[in-house]
């Protein structure tokens, strides 16, 4: 164990051979789209070209081997026809020379008459001393042909197509062997062989360079889609690609990628839209906050440190609400929030609520609370109760009214149709409004009126209103409840804000979204 020095303590360093693993396995990705493309095309195409090539010179070889085959069982027959009306014993002599001349026979072809022991008695070619019929005896009328040599190499030929038949004559039993020469059919193949080995590289170098040609003028338009966008800035979102008019994915690629600017641009505008709003909120609780310190140092009695510490600690208890709420929305929009769901009584924690609503308030709260139990967080639902209620507080006119029950779908939703959680709350829901007496929302801002730093004409003024950010969290944690918030408006014209949660054990209870903890929720009055 003592020479083992292996270590285990960590990856490799970068730059080490390891750590280049990845880059090495993804092959011919340096290539490029156009280079890839290129490659597999000739690769394909070189196999298939092979694949036929040998195909073609198998076809071709095998019908020339047929045809001389044909030819040679032509004769053949043509000979022992002849041999048989012949009474003569000399196979010798001009009989067998009578007999060629008449058969037609070609110098390409060599006829044997041999005795079963291999023995040639006559032959229409000298020169050529091998017995061309290498196979056992033949008795009178039986028959053999060379076969075909099949996937025999291409150019392995043998040197005669051999066709043979035992025949009985007057001198006994013979062989008549007619072999027709396959070097016809040899140069043929072997030149047919030599054209594809030369024509295949020219046609793949040709395709090559065609697919290149036409990879490239296809892939223009994206490159010019890519210059576009390096060259777009955040100072110039408002820049878009060129369409090309091609139909084709190409179009889609420009289109998508336009449609990413617009939400990129519309993003960067509410960013710096949010920027501008927050820093709008705390300039004036800081203003507030330096004017106080000034006076309080310009006259350091206790009378006057008294008059101005309550108004310093309110401005500083906005200042910290504040970025509270700027902490969740930020939260919200990288990750998301994190909920800790477990069985809570809505009816005790709007209860606790009203209470507390009941100390501050100067107006009439009418409640009618019903019992109900849902699954949820009971800090968020809390947060988003005390925001709604403080909302009705700040604009009332002289009464609240808070119902609780069962009840159903909002009259106006907040969501599509096709979203999950609007179908989820067709199921049993919890049923919260809060209404109030005061200035109605007009329809056409009852939506905004979620939106972030949004207040409304009749409450513009930063020390009767809140941040303009409860609303915002409230409906982001409804959601998160697979729940829904709306704004609407009593049968009486009064303003009302209706929440509907799953009411426990329905199947949406248990869809909430789970993601990354944040702290507890800000107890504090906003809207």
């Amino acid at each position: 164990m003592s020479g083992d020095h292996r270590s285990i303590d960590g990856p490799p360093e970068p730059g080490t051979r390891a750590s280049t693993g990845r880059r090495s396995s993804r092959g011919f990705s340096g290539w490029g789209v156009r280079g890839q493309a290129v490659l597999a095309a000739v690769t394909t195409m070189a196999i298939v070209l092979v694949l036929a090539g040998v195909a073609l010179l198998l076809v071709l070889r095998s019908s020339l081997l047929d045809n001389a085959r044909d030819l040679a069982v032509q004769h053949l027959d043509s000979m022992v026809e002849q041999i048989r009306e012949n009474d003569s014993e000399d196979l010798t002599g001009d009989l067998l020379g009578d007999s060629v001349r008449s058969g037609g026979m070609s110098g390409n072809q060599v006829t044997q008459i041999i005795d079963p022991d291999g023995t040639i008695n006559a032959t229409t070619n000298a020169s050529v001393d091998d017995v061309l019929y290498g196979g056992g005896p033949l008795g009178p009328g039986q028959f053999f042909s060379s076969g075909d040599p099949g996937l025999k190499g291409l150019l392995d030929f043998d040197d005669y197509v051999v066709a043979a038949q035992g025949v009985r004559t007057p001198d006994g039993d013979k062989v008549v062997v007619v072999g027709v020469t396959t070097a016809i059919e040899r140069d043929a193949v072997t030149t047919v062989g030599w054209l594809l080995l030369g024509g295949v590289p020219v046609l793949l170098a040709l395709a090559g360079t065609l697919i290149w040609f036409l990879v490239g003028r296809a892939l223009r338009p994206v490159e010019r889609i890519r210059t576009t966008v390096a060259g777009i800035t955040h100072q110039h979102l408002d820049e878009r690609v060129d369409i090309p008019p091609t139909r084709d994915e190409i179009e889609r690629l420009a289109i998508t990628m336009n449609d990413m600017l617009g939400r990129l641009e519309s993003a960067d505008a509410a960013q710096r839209r949010f920027v501008t709003d927050a820093s709008h909120e705390l300039r004036s609780p800081l203003a507030t906050l330096t004017t106080g310190l000034e006076i309080a140092a310009a006259d350091p009695s206790p009378t006057t440190w008294r008059e101005t510490s309550t108004m310093l600690q309110t401005q500083a208890n906005r200042m910290g609400y504040l970025v509270d709420d700027l902490l969740t929305l930020t939260k919200i929009d990288d990750a998301g929030l994190r909920f800790v769901m477990q069985d809570v009584d809505l009816d005790d924690l709007l209860v606790e609520e009203l209470a507390r609503l009941k100390t501050v308030s100067p107006y009439v709260v009418h409640a009618c609370i019903e019992p109900t139990r849902i699954t949820a967080d009971p800090q968020r639902i809390t947060q988003v109760i005390r925001n709604l209620l403080n909302n009705a507080d700040r604009h009332a006119a002289s009464a609240i009214t808070i119902d609780l029950g069962i009840g159903s779908i909002p009259s106006v939703p907040s969501l599509p149709a096709d979203d999950d959680r609007a179908r989820d709350s067709a199921g049993p829901t919890v049923l919260l409004t809060v209404d109030n007496d005061g200035d109605r929302i007009p329809a056409a801002d009852r939506e905004r009126v979620f939106d972030r730093f949004v207040r409304l004409d009749a409450s513009r003024t930063r020390e009767s209103g809140g941040s303009g950010l409860g609303l915002a969290i409230s409906r982001e944690i409804i959601r998160a409840h697979s729940g829904t918030i709306v704004a609407t408006e009593t049968a009486a014209g009064q303003t009302r804000f209706e929440v509907v949660l799953p009411l426990q054990n329905s199947p949406a209870a248990f869809r909430s979204t789970i993601l990354p903890q944040i702290g507890d929720p800000p107890q504090h009055e906003d809207g």
